[in-house]
């Protein structure tokens, strides 16, 4: 590490012509091939899947369907009907479109008679059968459809656009608040550096880093199924632990230069020593993320493997171009306070002073209490957990300006709340037994007291395929479609086809995004059990110890429940979800895979940079409380400005107004800010006090077998903190 720094600070310029060409080469591919972001998934084996594999087997049902949905704001609809059917028209005509079905009978188009049209006679929808599922289909191809249906929008008839398909148009590709974050993380760089060119310097390396994996992402899309929210997700990991990891090393470097190092001295001490802890904790966040890759989900395959590159480029920038640009300012990096006092006294003492060391002190003197205090504090935060909700949040969470959620609320008013989530039972029919088994499910579903309407058990002309449409009386997202998706498939099929044995499936939108949640939940033990292992493993290669790996995963976890304790409170229960203008609704169920992946990494992040130094003292001093306190001491105040600006990041995030991406941004930012400021601060520290000089042992067998790595290397005790 030492030479890899002597040479970037020496050939600087080059470094920095490197990562030019570097920025500039792959934002002009993406440029030109475009980007290719999907939201496909497939959950094979599952009942919904077999209900669409049904499906596909006829030309045309296996297509998106959605609706274009009309409201006359001044009298009867059916006034509109002049201006409504040649638009409709227009629409079938559209190469991405299959047909059209009108909310008018006699029309050109088919209909479903009065089904489509409220009892009010004020709001109808037509459905546009696209020739693909929506995950296949291009923004152009949907846009086309939008800009048609809007041409004919005035005073007295309103259009909007609801479904899957429509729903990619209002996913932003960028984070609103991500510059509001931005100037919070500048804020608290140049409060804590007092420099403006050391503040620039981490912010100008996460962004550089960032650029480059955005760029690199768009390329991967065309090889991998990756998800249209993973560019913003990148953005927020990019960011955070872009400036976290740059914060660590140009700290370490100005603290290297204060105590009388030349420049670069310093700046080799810093890769040495800071850059090998951003390697571990980097490797470590990929590991969580690419942790994911058991699940054996595609949908969740491309969003870690995209997310871990932003990581490993981030890791590149901050050992590689962040030292170059060091050596372009020198000793500009410090202040002109502190480069006159410098010069004036001298080097600054090894042992730190002031607020940190006293409040180490402090925790030395008390672990029991605080522990307790701590724990108390986690297990509040975390109570909320138990309530926790998995599912899909449909549009009606959408904000309130979109044309998806106008459309949703359209559709719940004229057509009651399950309208925007039927469900579709399909059954193969090869047997009159088959057929009277559909029928009497049919009969059967109509007295079920959680559903609204049962449509007719029809079989698809020219197929051996029967579908029964099913409107439940709750909303998508309801606990309580969920309790009746379960009913059909457990009790009312079961009876129906108790004598023919018919295949019948419960398919549609809501049946599989249920069938996700259950089969993610089902997953998350085998995932969570996966990366603590193999998180503890690398700790326990990392600092010689048995208890440090057990308490960090402790942490890790409480660190977690907290976090989906708060997610509970704000996007289930609705506390504080008007401020970031998000609906409640059930907790998204890809959500805990992904926050775990992202929280398991972070959490070692701080938990590596602040037992490292422990561990370093420890080796120097063999005095445990000693260790602790200056471990503690030496990076209680890079830790919690690194935790202030990671917070700033994930919570400007929140404001994006897409509620995928604030649930991201509510759930790390907690938890960040839990995890630095009470178990880092207070838990762990309390923990190892009370522990004792046990904290460091291992058997002498597994200290033989296993592999020995430096996260930070010892430095000579003139360069000690």
């Amino acid at each position: 590490m030492t030479s890899l720094a002597r040479a970037a600070v020496r050939h600087r310029w080059l470094v920095l012509i490197v990562w030019l060409v570097l920025i500039v080469g792959t934002n002009a591919a993406a440029q030109a091939v475009g980007s290719a972001f999907s939201n496909s998934f497939s959950l094979p084996g599952t009942d919904s899947t077999k209900a669409f594999a049904l499906l596909s087997q006829v030309k045309g049902q296996s297509g998106e369907a959605d609706q274009i949905v009309f409201h006359s704001l001044r009298g009867p609809l059916s006034a509109q009907r002049s201006v409504i059917e040649p638009m409709l028209n227009k629409v079938a005509t559209l190469p991405e479109v299959a047909s059209v079905t009108s909310p008018f009978c006699g029309s050109a188009q088919a209909c479903l008679g009065a089904t489509q049209i409220s009892r009010d006679g004020t709001i109808a929808y037509a459905v546009v059968h696209f020739a693909e599922p929506a995950f296949k289909l291009n923004l152009a191809q949907i846009r086309a459809v939008e800009t048609v249906g809007s041409t004919i929008r005035s005073s007295q008839l309103d259009v909007e656009f609801g479904g899957n398909a429509f729903g990619q148009l209002d996913a932003p590709t960028q984070s609103k608040g991500e510059l509001a974050g931005l100037l919070i993380a500048a804020l608290v760089l140049f409060i804590a550096f007092g420099s403006l060119l050391a503040m620039l310097v981490p912010l100008f390396v996460a962004l550089f880093a960032l650029g480059v994996a955005a760029a690199v992402t768009e390329l991967l899309s065309h090889g991998l199924t990756i998800a249209q929210f993973a560019p913003i997700l990148g953005s927020l990991i990019g960011l955070g632990v872009g400036i976290d990891y740059a914060l660590f090393i140009v700290t370490r470097a100005r603290q290297g230069l204060k105590r009388g190092n030349s420049v670069e001295d310093a700046i080799a001490t810093a890769v040495n020593t800071s850059g090998r802890a951003v390697l571990f904790a980097g490797t470590t966040v990929c590991i969580a993320l690419l942790g994911m890759l058991v699940l054996r989900l595609s949908f969740l395959n491309g969003v870690a493997i995209s997310a871990s590159i932003t990581v490993a480029i981030t890791m590149a920038a901050s050992v590689t171009l962040l030292p170059a640009l060091l050596a372009f300012q020198k000793m500009r990096v410090l202040s002109r306070r502190e480069r006159r006092a410098l010069a004036e006294h001298g080097p600054e003492p090894i042992v730190p002073a002031g607020a940190w060391q006293r409040w180490a002190g402090f925790v030395a003197r008390h672990p029991r209490v605080l522990s307790v205090l701590g724990l108390l504090v986690i297990a509040s935060i975390a109570t909320p957990y138990f309530s926790l909700h998995l599912g899909s949040s449909d549009q009606g969470s959408n904000p309130p300006t979109s044309t998806t959620r106008k459309a949703y609320d359209l559709l719940a008013s004229g057509f009651g709340p399950g309208f925007n989530g039927p469900l579709t039972v399909v059954a193969k029919i090869n047997t009159p037994a088959d057929a009277a088994a559909l029928n009497a499910l049919d009969a059967s579903l109509k007295s079920a007291p959680d559903v609204a309407s049962v449509g007719p058990a029809v079989v698809i002309p020219g197929s051996r395929v029967g579908v029964i449409t099913v409107v439940p009386k709750s909303s998508p997202q309801a606990q309580a479609t969920s309790n009746l998706i379960t009913a059909i498939r457990q009790d009312y099929i079961p009876r129906a086809s108790a004598t023919s044995h018919t295949e019948i499936h419960v398919g549609g939108i809501t049946a599989i995004f249920d069938d996700f949640a259950s089969v993610l939940g089902s997953k998350i033990p085998l995932f969570i059990g996966v990366i603590v292992l193999l998180g503890s493993l690398l700790l326990m290669v990392a600092f010689r110890s048995v208890l440090v790996p057990l308490v960090a995963a402790a942490m890790n976890l409480l660190a977690a429940g907290a976090s989906f304790g708060l997610l509970v409170m704000v996007f289930q229960w609705g506390w504080g979800s008007s401020l970031i203008n998000a609906g409640t609704g059930p907790i998204e169920s890809f959500l805990p895979v992904i926050m775990i992946a992202i929280l398991f990494g972070l959490s070692m992040d701080y938990q590596v940079f602040l037992v490292s130094r422990m561990h370093e003292e420890w080796l120097n001093t063999k005095d445990n409380e000693e260790a602790i306190q200056r471990g503690q001491a030496n990076t209680g105040r890079v830790i919690t400005a690194a935790a202030l600006i990671m917070i700033s990041v994930f919570f400007s995030f929140a404001f994006g107004g897409q509620r995928i991406i604030a649930e991201f941004g509510v759930g790390l930012g907690g938890a960040v800010l839990m995890d630095a400021f009470i178990l880092r601060t207070v838990l762990v520290p309390s923990l190892m006090h009370f522990i004792g000089r046990a904290n460091w042992w291992m058997p002498r067998w597994l200290d033989r077998i296993t592999p020995h790595v430096a996260v930070e290397a010892t430095e000579d005790l003139e360069f000690a903190d």
